[in-house]
């Protein structure tokens, strides 16, 4: 495995290693405000603040106006609404089934949606075989998802 490639890996372990303390921030900011969408509204809008900064100082990837009008609306809208439920969905489930429980499902749902994605090649990704080993695979994290959730 070269450099880069394991960068990438312990990158993506990381984002995973933040969900659960988003899950829990978020729940704790809803319990402070009101309940879970107005911590959403929050955290969307802080979130929002670092993301443009970030985009500023770093990477200064601006489109315009003429490039956001040839893309499709529901790629304009699709992603934010994803994002939303799935925040808004762990902000108020956190409390009640604990970040365990929450984090093992949300990481066997998305294994269900990936695969699907994967088998179809959809959003122009590569299209991926749904093998023996891999339906296996899900089916081990989804049922120890399920194990997590009713221990």
């Amino acid at each position: 495995m070269s450099p880069l490639a394991i960068l990438f890996s312990v990158l993506a372990l990381f984002a995973g290693f933040l969900f659960p303390f988003q899950a829990g921030v978020n729940s704790q900011l809803g319990r402070g405000i009101g309940g879970p969408i107005a911590a959403t509204m929050i955290s969307f809008a802080f979130g929002l603040m670092v993301i443009v900064a970030a985009n500023l100082i770093a990477f200064r990837q601006i489109p315009t106006f003429s490039d956001l009008m040839k893309q499709p609306p529901c790629l304009l809208f699709a992603g934010g609404t994803i994002g939303a439920i799935y925040l808004s969905a762990s902000v108020f489930l956190a409390p009640r089934i604990g970040a365990s429980a929450l984090l093992c499902l949300v990481v066997a749902g998305q294994l269900l949606g990936a695969v699907l994605i994967d088998r179809f090649g959809l959003f122009g990704l590569a299209m991926r075989e749904l093998t023996f080993g891999r339906l296996v695979g899900v089916f081990l994290v989804l049922a120890g998802a399920l194990i997590v959730r009713l221990a």
